[in-house]
């Protein structure tokens, strides 16, 4: 059964809010996910809920095929994400790319 609900730290609230941040990248616990349905999106630190998304497409990447490109998708530089990721996702290469637009 795909997911329904999804997490994110609440420093990234305002960037998903204003469009700034329109990919998530998680690991395979957290990538089931279907195209066209709509997830209700909470703060990770205290479940609070702050919108809906609707999702566009789940692709898989490895760490090392991340690019310029996703990362303005994250509203970040290419270093700045990939320490994040390596933070939240230590010694993981398999990742999925998680494209979202918000529901008004």
């Amino acid at each position: 059964m795909p997911l329904s609900e999804m997490t994110f730290f609440e420093r990234f609230e305002a960037d998903i809010l204003s469009a700034k941040k329109t990919i998530t990248i998680r690991d395979e616990t957290e990538n089931d996910y279907a195209p066209n349905s709509i997830v209700q999106v909470s703060t990770y630190e205290n479940s609070r809920w702050f919108c809906a998304l609707k999702i566009k497409a789940v692709e898989t990447i490895l760490f090392n095929n991340l690019t310029d490109f996703h990362a303005q998708q994250e509203n970040m530089s290419l270093p700045e994400l990939k320490v994040l990721i390596q933070e939240i996702y230590p010694n993981i290469q398999n990742l999925y790319v998680i494209s979202y637009e918000l529901v008004d």
